[in-house]
């Protein structure tokens, strides 16, 4: 809101609504900053590849395109990320720092998209409950591992900007297509799930500027795409054959194995993998009283998008329009991630894991919860008939079911499930610092744990990846392999009684007590004095 002051400017005031959501939006980034700087969720080598990334990139030794070991994840985090690691050094939560932001502009993109296609208390509840945040919900949120903070953020500009255009609040117009061009090819190139949102996006740009891009702010827009998703496309285009972005996916979807029925992909995809996206289940995934909104998510998609239509016919004008039209695309977004995800193997084979991937349904709860606040609104102020009344006693119990399930798994998290990260993360750090002191400097270790030491170390020590078979594993990046390769007398970083461990002593024999010579944490460093390679 905004009123006139006596010199003729204008002073924003934030009215009762916008004020509550800014505090419910601060409450919600001060949670996730105390996560940051305590390191919780858990970090993991995923993640440290790309911390490894942003390392190389603030040294100016590389500008990686795709995370390392692939050719379809893109590395903006990275990018993100290394003017704060190349003034503060390689940690973890400089690292996740970037993400914080983001998550904050989110809410913030998402609070404004949501007053205007709906209304100020709604918006209100739409940041509220995105507040909140289980262990699945902030691990989404700010561990680095590509994608989904700075795709959710481009959307989100990439819709204000259709709404700015169908009411022609953008003055500088064609640029605004050009940014929105601009977007789309980043959210592309960072991360390939984001093409349901990016296409329905661009579809209520298509409707909302209509003849206009058929002059210059066509060109714009499509010049804008051409640049944000260059990256990718130089890349692919000196890939060696069957290593392009296309090659590697169709690659990765014919190798999940055989499809499973669509019982169990809609139990894990839809009736587990929303509540578990949606921050409705604790760390170890849903109970089956949880599930309740996974069954319901489907039949609020089609709801909203009756909705969306019936409010869409009964609009006058461009500018009226435009509210529903967002709406769809919001819906045509949801639907189709989620039957992407349902369609995959991995919906079924580790719901729990792989639930991650619907972290972008976030955008849609605008769209999703829309018809039940207008049925509980219209309950509470007594406009509706007998069975409007029951339909929003129905929506609104359904309302507070989400935002109370959401809150006491929250707290639940908060109070009691950061314990084992905390002794997690505390050992990975101590190894660290004893190879760092002790050495060796040249060692061997599962993936799990080799990039999580290199980056705790600050490439101080390097891991070269073996499998539980102590052949070569995953070493998404060679240069650690090969260093490792030529050290005279390389250490063994294993976890105490994993296969690995069996597997070494087996090969040192009774050499093996005598080659342990630290045991940290629930690891154990074995430096024999002669190299075990097996596989030469």
């Amino acid at each position: 809101m905004s009123q006139p002051v006596h010199r003729g400017r204008r002073r924003s005031q934030l009215d009762r609504p916008a004020l509550v959501a800014l505090v419910l939006g601060v409450a919600g980034v001060g949670y996730r900053l105390v996560l940051t700087l305590h390191t919780i969720p858990v970090s993991n080598s995923d993640e440290a590849t790309f911390g490894l990334a942003a390392l190389h990139i603030a040294g100016g030794r590389e500008l990686p395109v795709f995370l390392y070991g692939q050719r379809y994840m893109g590395m903006l985090e990275a990018y993100l990320a290394a003017p704060l690691i190349a003034v503060a050094g390689p940690s973890w939560p400089v690292l996740r720092l970037p993400l914080l932001v983001l998550y904050a502009l989110f809410l913030w993109l998402i609070h404004r998209l949501t007053r205007r296609i709906a209304s100020p208390w709604f918006a209100t509840l739409v940041v509220g409950l995105l507040a909140l945040g289980s262990e699945r919900v902030v691990r989404d949120q700010l561990t680095v591992v590509g994608g989904r903070p700075e795709v959710k953020v481009a959307v989100l500009v990439m819709l204000l900007v259709a709404v700015g255009l169908a009411r022609d609040t953008i003055r500088h117009r064609r640029l605004a297509v050009g940014l929105f061009g601009l977007l789309a090819g980043v959210a592309v190139w960072s991360d390939w799930l984001s093409l349901p949102y990016v296409g329905a996006a661009t579809l209520a740009l298509l409707w909302a500027t209509r003849r206009e891009l058929l002059g210059w702010a066509g060109a714009l827009l499509v010049a804008g795409i051409a640049l944000g998703i260059a990256p990718m496309i130089l890349n692919n285009l000196g890939a060696p054959p069957g290593e392009d972005s296309l090659s590697v996916l169709r690659e990765i979807s014919t190798r999940a194995g055989p499809a499973p029925p669509w019982s169990q992909r809609i139990s894990g995809g839809v009736l587990e993998g929303v509540p578990l996206a949606m921050g409705l289940c604790p760390v170890d995934g849903c109970a089956r009283w949880q599930g309740w909104f996974g069954l319901l998510y489907p039949v609020l998609l089609v709801v909203a998008a009756v909705v969306a239509v019936v409010a869409y016919r009964r609009a006058a004008g461009r500018a009226a329009r435009v509210a529903p039209v967002v709406h769809l695309a919001l819906v045509v977004g949801a639907a189709l991630t989620l039957l992407s995800y349902a369609r995959s193997p991995h919906s079924v084979t580790d719901p729990l894991g792989n639930a991650r991937y619907l972290a972008v349904l976030q955008l849609s709860l605008p769209a999703v919860l829309w018809p039940l606040w207008r049925a509980a609104v219209g309950a509470w102020r007594g406009t509706a008939g007998v069975g409007g009344r029951l339909t929003g006693a129905v929506a609104t119990a359904a309302l507070a079911a989400l935002a109370a399930t959401t809150l006491v798994v929250t707290v639940l998290f908060a109070t009691v499930g950061t314990g084992a990260s905390r002794i997690e993360e505390r050992a990975a750090r101590d190894l660290a610092d004893v190879l760092r002191a002790n050495g060796p400097r040249e060692v061997y270790g599962d993936y799990w744990t080799c990039n999580r030491l290199i980056f705790n170390t600050g490439e101080e020590v390097v891991c070269g990846v073996l499998d539980d078979r102590f052949t070569p594993g995953q070493n998404r990046y060679p240069a650690y392999w090969d260093r490792v390769a030529v050290a005279g007398r390389p250490g063994y970083v294993v976890e105490a009684g994993s296969a690995l461990e069996r597997r070494l002593r087996r090969l040192l024999r009774d050499r093996a007590d005598a080659a342990l010579v630290a045991d940290v944490g629930g690891y154990r460093v074995y430096h024999p004095e002669t190299p075990v390679r097996p596989w030469r």
